[in-house]
């Protein structure tokens, strides 16, 4: 009764052929992840023209991603080049408090840019005592304070039962639906609780995303330069469908029925655990004219 169980993570796929590709695969995402992500970091801190609230947040948004990338990838990409599949249930606890903790704040976080665009496209004489350096701090504060409360009740509801029978978890990583199906006690409170938040989380900020999209998109069709509407839809369109990847796959994940999951959780999780952190930095900064030429500038110093 006072030893703590241990848990076996069965990993993407069980076919040994398939391994070592998968290996390759996703140790290039996570070495373009970190190199985009930190890359982006390194770049907003050096050059003073990215010092604006938009790059503020982006810098977030990239410690983000490479933190709850490197919570899932090197764990996965050790199953998969050695076959230890063994994870201790205090190791599963902390993986999975992780990835709740910075999945929920990348939500907020996008919430934030995406009211950041709203204001400086819409409201842009007021955009400097709207979006202050004070407010963008008690944004980003905010993201971090609610992300740290949630994924503790994530994790209380996830692991607050007792675990008997085989241990052996149906996923790349210790997630809430997988590791639940191994709870021995009734799970329904836990599972509602967890699909609760997530809604309120998940619809929350998306909602605030949507309508500042669309009122940035309202705002755009006004203008009168031809070049102008069409830079900026192409820049709306791929910060929307980045948002959709990640959102969608999220919905997927922790909206549905219990009874419903099922082998295509997996490839879901991909998208929001391993290709969306590696997409992020080349959809909404590494594009933009600001940011080449702060490379460039970096570039002739060197």
């Amino acid at each position: 009764n006072h030893t703590q169980p241990k848990f076996i993570l069965l990993g993407i796929t069980d076919t040994p052929w398939a391994q070592a590709p998968l290996f390759g695969l996703f140790l290039l995402i996570y070495v373009v992840t970190l190199a985009g992500n930190i890359g982006l970091m390194v770049l907003v801190w050096v050059a003073p023209s990215l010092h604006t609230p938009m790059y503020f947040f982006l810098t977030h948004l990239s410690l983000a991603d490479v933190c709850y990338s490197t919570v899932i990838s090197p764990r996965m990409l050790t199953d998969l080049l050695f076959g230890s599949r063994t994870i201790s249930w205090a190791g599963c606890l902390t993986q999975f408090h992780l990835f709740a903790l910075f999945a929920t704040a990348e939500c907020h976080l996008l919430a934030a840019m995406a009211y950041d665009r709203h204001v400086a496209i819409c409201h842009p004489l007021s955009y400097a005592t709207v979006v202050s350096p004070r407010a963008c701090w008690q944004l980003v504060a905010w993201s971090y304070l609610v992300a740290s409360l949630s994924a503790l009740i994530y994790t209380g509801c996830t692991f607050g039962g007792s675990f008997c029978g085989p241990r052996r978890v149906d996923h790349f990583f210790c997630d809430a639906s997988p590791v639940l199906r191994l709870v021995c006690s009734d799970t329904r409170g836990s599972e509602a609780a967890i699909s609760a938040l997530a809604a309120a989380h998940g619809l929350g900020t998306s909602v605030v995303i949507l309508l500042s999209y669309g009122r940035i998109l309202h705002t755009v069709l006004g203008m009168r330069s031809a070049p102008s509407r069409a830079r900026a839809f192409h820049t709306c369109a791929s910060h929307l469908v980045s948002v959709s990847v990640f959102y969608g796959t999220l919905f997927f994940m922790y909206l549905q029925p219990a009874s419903r999951h099922g082998s295509r959780d997996k490839v879901a999780s991909v998208f929001y655990t391993v290709v969306s952190p590696m997409l992020n930095p080349f959809i909404y900064s590494l594009r933009h004219q600001e940011v080449k030429a702060a490379l460039g500038k970096c570039r002739r110093r060197m």
